[in-house]
Protein backbone atom coordinates (compact mmCIF):
# COMPACT_ATOMS: atom_id res chain seq x y z
CA UNK A 1 0.00 0.00 0.00
CA UNK A 2 2.81 2.60 0.22
CA UNK A 3 3.37 2.51 -3.46
CA UNK A 4 0.30 4.16 -4.19
CA UNK A 5 0.68 7.87 -3.41
CA UNK A 6 3.84 7.57 -5.73
CA UNK A 7 1.36 6.22 -8.41
CA UNK A 8 -0.90 9.15 -7.69
CA UNK A 9 1.37 11.66 -8.23
CA UNK A 10 2.90 10.08 -11.53
CA UNK A 11 -0.70 9.30 -12.61
CA UNK A 12 -0.75 13.36 -12.07
CA UNK A 13 2.08 14.53 -13.91
CA UNK A 14 1.55 11.83 -16.56
CA UNK A 15 -1.73 12.42 -17.27
CA UNK A 16 -0.91 16.34 -17.34
CA UNK A 17 1.69 15.43 -20.16
CA UNK A 18 -0.71 13.66 -22.30
CA UNK A 19 -2.98 16.70 -22.24
CA UNK A 20 0.08 19.37 -23.19
CA UNK A 21 -0.20 20.92 -19.49
CA UNK A 22 3.14 22.24 -18.56
CA UNK A 23 2.46 20.44 -15.05
CA UNK A 24 5.93 22.15 -13.56
CA UNK A 25 4.59 25.39 -14.38
CA UNK A 26 1.02 25.12 -13.16
CA UNK A 27 2.50 23.98 -9.79
CA UNK A 28 4.60 26.67 -9.68
CA UNK A 29 1.55 29.24 -9.73
CA UNK A 30 -0.88 27.08 -7.60
CA UNK A 31 1.86 27.27 -4.79
CA UNK A 32 2.16 31.31 -5.24
CA UNK A 33 -1.97 31.47 -4.91
CA UNK A 34 -1.67 29.10 -1.92
CA UNK A 35 1.27 31.67 0.13
CA UNK A 36 -1.20 34.80 -0.81
CA UNK A 37 -4.24 32.78 0.38
CA UNK A 38 -2.00 31.96 3.83
CA UNK A 39 -0.63 35.57 3.95
CA UNK A 40 -4.72 37.17 3.33
CA UNK A 41 -6.32 34.83 5.90
CA UNK A 42 -3.23 35.01 8.42
CA UNK A 43 -4.35 37.87 10.30
CA UNK A 44 -8.18 35.96 10.83
CA UNK A 45 -6.57 32.88 12.42
CA UNK A 46 -4.04 34.63 14.38
CA UNK A 47 -7.03 36.81 16.12
CA UNK A 48 -9.65 33.35 16.59
CA UNK A 49 -6.29 31.03 18.45
CA UNK A 50 -5.86 34.27 20.60
CA UNK A 51 -9.46 34.82 21.05
CA UNK A 52 -10.25 30.92 21.93
CA UNK A 53 -6.43 31.14 24.15
CA UNK A 54 -8.15 34.24 26.26
CA UNK A 55 -11.04 32.17 26.54
CA UNK A 56 -9.45 29.36 28.22
CA UNK A 57 -7.30 31.22 30.13
CA UNK A 58 -9.41 33.56 31.45
CA UNK A 59 -11.55 30.77 33.21
CA UNK A 60 -14.51 32.16 30.78
CA UNK A 61 -15.02 28.17 29.33
CA UNK A 62 -15.83 26.83 32.83
CA UNK A 63 -17.86 29.89 34.02
CA UNK A 64 -19.82 28.71 30.84
CA UNK A 65 -19.87 25.18 31.50
CA UNK A 66 -21.30 26.08 35.63
CA UNK A 67 -23.91 28.24 33.87
CA UNK A 68 -25.03 25.03 31.86
CA UNK A 69 -24.57 22.56 34.49
CA UNK A 70 -27.90 22.26 35.42
CA UNK A 71 -29.56 21.77 32.38
CA UNK A 72 -26.49 18.79 31.11
CA UNK A 73 -27.33 17.15 34.27
CA UNK A 74 -30.97 17.14 33.77
CA UNK A 75 -30.58 15.72 30.28
CA UNK A 76 -27.92 13.15 30.89
CA UNK A 77 -25.43 14.45 29.52
CA UNK A 78 -21.88 13.90 30.59
CA UNK A 79 -20.07 16.71 32.12
CA UNK A 80 -16.95 15.09 30.68
CA UNK A 81 -18.13 16.27 27.76
CA UNK A 82 -19.12 19.92 27.95
CA UNK A 83 -15.68 21.55 27.24
CA UNK A 84 -15.48 19.91 23.95
CA UNK A 85 -19.03 20.58 23.19
CA UNK A 86 -18.31 24.62 23.83
CA UNK A 87 -14.69 24.61 22.12
CA UNK A 88 -15.18 22.83 19.01
CA UNK A 89 -17.10 25.38 17.45
CA UNK A 90 -14.47 27.68 18.30
CA UNK A 91 -10.84 25.84 17.44
CA UNK A 92 -9.52 22.75 16.16
CA UNK A 93 -6.64 22.56 17.92
CA UNK A 94 -8.48 23.78 21.20
CA UNK A 95 -11.01 20.83 20.77
CA UNK A 96 -8.15 18.75 20.15
CA UNK A 97 -6.48 19.56 23.47
CA UNK A 98 -9.58 19.27 25.27
CA UNK A 99 -10.39 16.00 23.89
CA UNK A 100 -6.75 14.53 24.35
CA UNK A 101 -7.47 15.57 28.05
CA UNK A 102 -10.98 13.74 28.20
CA UNK A 103 -9.26 10.90 26.76
CA UNK A 104 -6.50 11.00 29.47
CA UNK A 105 -8.60 11.47 32.23
CA UNK A 106 -11.59 9.31 31.42
CA UNK A 107 -10.27 6.39 29.09
CA UNK A 108 -10.66 6.18 25.32
CA UNK A 109 -13.15 3.16 25.99
CA UNK A 110 -15.54 4.89 28.37
CA UNK A 111 -18.53 6.67 27.16
CA UNK A 112 -17.53 10.00 27.60
CA UNK A 113 -14.47 9.18 25.56
CA UNK A 114 -16.39 7.33 22.87
CA UNK A 115 -18.63 10.05 22.85
CA UNK A 116 -16.46 13.01 22.45
CA UNK A 117 -14.30 11.02 20.29
CA UNK A 118 -17.90 11.06 17.75
CA UNK A 119 -18.59 14.70 18.55
CA UNK A 120 -15.05 15.43 17.11
CA UNK A 121 -15.21 13.83 14.15
CA UNK A 122 -19.11 15.07 13.28
CA UNK A 123 -18.68 18.81 14.27
CA UNK A 124 -17.00 21.84 12.47
CA UNK A 125 -14.87 24.56 14.15
CA UNK A 126 -17.59 27.47 13.13
CA UNK A 127 -16.12 30.28 14.15
CA UNK A 128 -13.04 29.44 12.80
CA UNK A 129 -14.20 28.24 9.01
CA UNK A 130 -16.36 31.43 8.58
CA UNK A 131 -13.56 33.90 10.10
CA UNK A 132 -11.42 32.47 7.76
CA UNK A 133 -13.27 31.91 4.84
CA UNK A 134 -15.63 35.03 4.75
CA UNK A 135 -13.05 37.24 5.98
CA UNK A 136 -10.28 35.60 2.89
CA UNK A 137 -13.25 36.90 0.49
CA UNK A 138 -14.13 40.06 2.02
CA UNK A 139 -17.56 39.18 2.80
CA UNK A 140 -18.63 40.93 5.83
CA UNK A 141 -22.53 39.96 6.22
CA UNK A 142 -22.74 35.96 7.26
CA UNK A 143 -26.75 36.49 7.07
CA UNK A 144 -27.83 33.51 7.97
CA UNK A 145 -24.98 31.36 8.02
CA UNK A 146 -24.08 30.92 11.44
CA UNK A 147 -27.92 30.13 12.52
CA UNK A 148 -27.70 27.46 10.19
CA UNK A 149 -23.74 26.22 11.20
CA UNK A 150 -24.75 26.48 15.26
CA UNK A 151 -28.00 24.07 14.36
CA UNK A 152 -25.85 21.73 12.24
CA UNK A 153 -23.34 21.45 15.35
CA UNK A 154 -26.22 21.15 17.56
CA UNK A 155 -27.52 18.18 15.95
CA UNK A 156 -24.37 16.75 14.99
CA UNK A 157 -23.91 16.92 19.32
CA UNK A 158 -27.51 15.60 19.91
CA UNK A 159 -26.85 12.65 16.57
CA UNK A 160 -23.63 11.53 18.51
CA UNK A 161 -25.22 11.47 22.38
CA UNK A 162 -28.24 9.28 20.93
CA UNK A 163 -26.38 7.21 18.94
CA UNK A 164 -23.27 6.37 21.41
CA UNK A 165 -25.88 5.90 23.86
CA UNK A 166 -27.73 3.61 21.95
CA UNK A 167 -24.64 1.53 20.66
CA UNK A 168 -22.63 1.89 23.71
CA UNK A 169 -24.82 2.36 27.21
Amino acid sequence: MSYIIPLIILFILGYGYMKGVKVYEVFIEGAKEGLQITYKIFPYIAAMLLAVGMLRQSGGLDFILYILSPLTNALGIPKDIMPLVIMKPLSGSGALGVLADILKRVGPDSFSGIVASTIMSSTETIFYTITVYFGSVGIKNIRHTLAAALLADLAGVIGAIIVCTILFK
